[in-house]
Order: C-alpha cells, then sequence, then structure tokens
C-alpha cells in the first residue's frame, strides 16, 4: 500500500513497489491524460510534476514517491484549461494527433516556471520530449506565447 499526493488530494493504492508511477496514475487512480509511449523515459508523453519538476513517470517506481511529495498530472494543471501554456497551445493550434501533448504540456508548464522569459535554445534544451508529428515550431511559439501571459 501506498499514499500518493495527486492533483491535491491524498489516494492509498495498493501497488507493488515496483509498479511505474505512471500505471498508478493510469490504471489505479483513473487519470488517463497522462500517456505512454516509449517506457523507457525517452519520449515524454508520461511527463508529470513531482515537487514542482518535472520527471518521466514511466521510470519512476511508486516507492521511491513519498506521501509527502506532490504530484501534478495534465488533470491537476487546470481544471478549466485555463494555465497559459492550455491556452497557447490551443490558440495556436498545436495538437495534430495529440497524443504527446499532456507531457509537452507538463514540460512547458514546469519551464516557465523556473525561467518565467526563455529564449529559443532555453526552449529547445528544456523540451526534450518526442512528437511525432513534429510539431516543434508550433510548441515553441506556443512556449514564448503563454511567457506573456500572466500565471505562467
Amino acid at each position: 500500500m501506498a499514499k500518493l499526493n495527486i492533483n491535491g488530494r491524498v489516494r492509498d493504492v495498493q501497488v507493488e513497489p515496483d509498479t511505474p508511477l505512471l500505471w498508478v496514475i493510469r490504471e489505479q487512480v483513473g487519470l488517463t491524460g497522462t500517456k505512454y509511449g516509449c517506457g523507457v523515459a525517452q519520449c515524454g508523453a508520461c511527463s508529470v510534476h513531482l515537487n514542482g519538476g518535472v520527471v518521466r513517470s514511466c521510470s519512476i517506481p511508486v516507492s521511491a514517491v513519498k506521501a509527502t511529495d506532490n504530484i501534478v498530472t495534465i488533470e491537476g494543471l487546470s481544471a478549466t484549461s485555463s494555465h497559459p501554456v492550455q491556452k497557447a497551445w490551443a490558440a495556436l493550434d498545436v495538437p495534430q494527433c495529440g497524443y504527446c501533448q499532456s507531457g509537452q504540456l507538463m514540460a512547458a508548464a514546469a519551464l516557465l516556471k523556473n525561467n518565467p522569459k526563455p529564449t529559443d535554445r532555453d526552449i529547445d534544451d528544456a523540451m526534450s520530449n518526442i512528437c511525432r508529428c513534429g510539431t516543434y515550431q508550433r510548441i515553441r511559439a506556443a512556449v514564448h506565447m503563454a511567457a506573456g501571459q500572466k500565471g505562467a
């Protein structure tokens, strides 16, 4: 049994200690916005915030997460899709297939929290998530747009 604080709500989950956080979020808690992509922490589709930093949840065993840690998924970023990165993504029609976008949004939100006015290079360095549709130019433009909005 593990206690996890996900999106501000403490949840008791019964899983093996080596179960990846991704599967706890999706299968035990039922928050399916966080996606499985590669399973080896390369693509970033599974990105969530852990204590304010962006992490790849497919590679973190639930035993490595404490009950006092704060996990935020795409569902917890903003219940009304009003976070600046969400608004910028919609305004610029960033997603094509959309599969990687929850991870992209979580990476962008973490970047802007730590660096409110990133350069192109800052964005390129921080946004290491893979987009098979190749929307990287729109992703960069959306990060810049979100940086200009309050609350980013």
